[in-house]
């Protein structure tokens, strides 16, 4: 399971009779956010569409003793549409733990949030100035989305995401020499055509 650590976006309370509600986007389409240096990563729209529909649970920094709703309980909602991934947690009154997150969250004390999900599919941009960018496409599961204090990269997904750096830049090394090396035995052979027999 991967975990990605972003800002929590528009999150608010609604108050229905008794019951209060947390609701905001735990992500952005769109946004760009830094891997490392020269590195960055960014969820394409639609990418949550299928992986909503499945048991995910809404914890309080990733605490799986502290859940403050799930989808097969009824108590989270998630939603996938064109700005992100918008939730709705129904917070139990009769629960300290999720009270007292609750309150640390409307306080501004705790800002970030995160989800813990799959890749199913994404694409990799190498820019010409060396930088490369990684584009989500489709998520598959989402396990857990989670409001936490420190909304920053794990260590070991900067670790995994340079060894798939490593991997694809050995495998765009090894395919040029291929080719190059199939050109030079072509050029031996007498079989690669000049510029003006390819015109004729």
């Amino acid at each position: 399971m991967e975990k990605r650590y972003l800002q929590m976006h528009d999150m608010q309370t609604r108050n229905e009779s008794d019951d209060i509600y947390l609701e905001g986007y735990f992500a952005v389409y769109g946004d760009v956010y830094q891997v490392w240096d020269g590195a960055t990563e960014s969820i394409a729209p639609g990418a949550f569409d299928e992986s909503i529909h499945g048991d995910v649970r809404a914890l309080y920094n990733h605490n799986d003793d502290l859940i403050l709703g799930r989808t097969s309980a009824g108590t989270l909602s998630l939603r996938d549409d064109s700005h992100g991934l918008w939730g709705s947690i129904k917070i139990n009154r009769n629960d300290t733990d999720a009270m007292n997150a609750y309150e640390r969250i409307m306080r501004g004390d705790v800002t970030g949030c995160s989800f813990g999900f799959n890749i199913e599919s994404e694409e990799t941009e190498y820019r010409d100035d060396g930088s490369v960018h990684w584009t989500i496409t489709k998520v598959n599961p989402l396990y857990e989305v989670s409001p936490c204090v420190f909304p920053a990269y794990e260590a070991t997904h900067v670790s995994a995401r340079g060894r798939d750096l490593d991997a694809m830049k050995k495998r765009k090394l090894e395919i040029r020499k291929q080719e190059l090396r199939k050109k030079l035995e072509r050029e031996s052979d007498g079989t690669e055509s000049t510029d003006a027999e390819k015109e004729d």
